[in-house]
């Protein structure tokens, strides 16, 4: 037997206020999910268990029957496996947005895009080279993938005490404290500034920004896993 599986992820969003209190789902003219709801049976499952972060790597292996308690080690491993990219035995894989920020003074930071104006994957995959160029060792090998969302590989494993946070959850926000945990590395400080200066300069950016879009004018490193 096949199934289909219709995943609404974020659709639920937040009550607005301009709605008259509803949520945007709510709110909107939706004749067809109407009536798939009005002869369904309408269920509410648990995705995510308890202790793992609500996201929708983790929800999504739920959804198709593999327990996160088992299989679940970061996103970043499932963006390598979805690039056909294999983790060397002693790597990690860590995710590698291409972000807009802002930088202010005292390697301060604000998160403006985490995808940098959804940048198309031909743009990406010219920054993702340039970067690989300038800063890719032994030890950091960094490889395209679709728009902003990119992989870096880690090898011989990576600082123990790295924490790392999700872009999208800081639209607008102050990452400054999230920014020095990679500062607070030699080799990571390395890495984000001279990629920094990589992408200030690249003519992708410079044509960008002449469009009025946003520049991919920061990496952000994150979901390390095996």
């Amino acid at each position: 037997m096949k199934y289909i599986l219709l995943i609404g992820d974020g659709m639920g969003d937040t009550p607005v206020p301009e709605l008259g209190g509803k949520t945007p789902l709510e709110a909107a003219d939706k004749p067809a999910i109407d009536r798939l709801c009005a002869a369904a049976e309408p269920l509410l499952v648990r995705t995510v268990p308890d202790g793992y972060p609500p996201g929708s790597d983790v929800a999504n292996l739920s959804l198709l029957g593999y327990e996160p308690e088992k299989y679940y080690t970061g996103r970043a491993p499932l963006e390598a496996a979805s690039m056909g990219v294999a983790i060397p035995e002693d790597a990690l894989a860590f995710r590698c947005n291409l972000v807009t920020v802002e930088y202010l003074d005292d390697d301060c930071m604000t998160m403006i895009d985490y995808s940098a104006g959804h940048i198309s994957s031909e743009e990406a995959a010219e920054l993702i080279a340039a970067v690989q160029e300038a800063c890719g060792t032994d030890r950091l090998c960094f490889y395209p993938g679709v728009s902003y969302r990119h992989l870096l590989i880690h090898q011989g494993g990576g600082p123990d005490s790295l924490r790392t946070v999700p872009p999208h959850d800081y639209m607008d926000q102050d990452v400054t404290e999230f920014y020095q945990q990679y500062l607070g590395v030699d080799y990571l400080a390395e890495l984000m500034r001279i990629s920094a200066r990589v992408l200030a300069d690249h003519p992708v950016n410079q044509r960008r920004q002449a469009e009025g879009k946003r520049p991919a004018n920061s990496i952000w490193i994150g979901g390390g896993k095996k």
